[in-house]
């Protein structure tokens, strides 16, 4: 009769922790890693574009164009 070894019986206690630990973990790097790549990818470029349009945009020849243009009615 040959030795059959027993099979270790599962672990069930505490599963659901250690489960819902590893998860928040991963979450918490994921959603850490979207955040940096929405800032420095998207919100950054977009103050860097504003910032610039500023600099050369002339509020007074952009009224005198509505002006013109008719778009501000109560202005003659």
């Amino acid at each position: 009769m040959s030795e059959v070894g027993r099979i270790p019986k599962p672990k069930l206690r505490g599963l659901h922790v250690e489960f819902i630990k590893k998860s928040l973990g991963i979450t918490t790097l994921v959603c850490t890693a979207l955040g940096l790549a929405l800032k420095f990818g998207h919100n950054e470029p977009r103050k860097r574009d504003y910032a610039e349009f500023y600099k050369t945009y002339d509020d007074n020849a952009a009224f005198e164009r509505m002006r013109k243009a008719g778009v501000l009615q109560s202005c003659k």
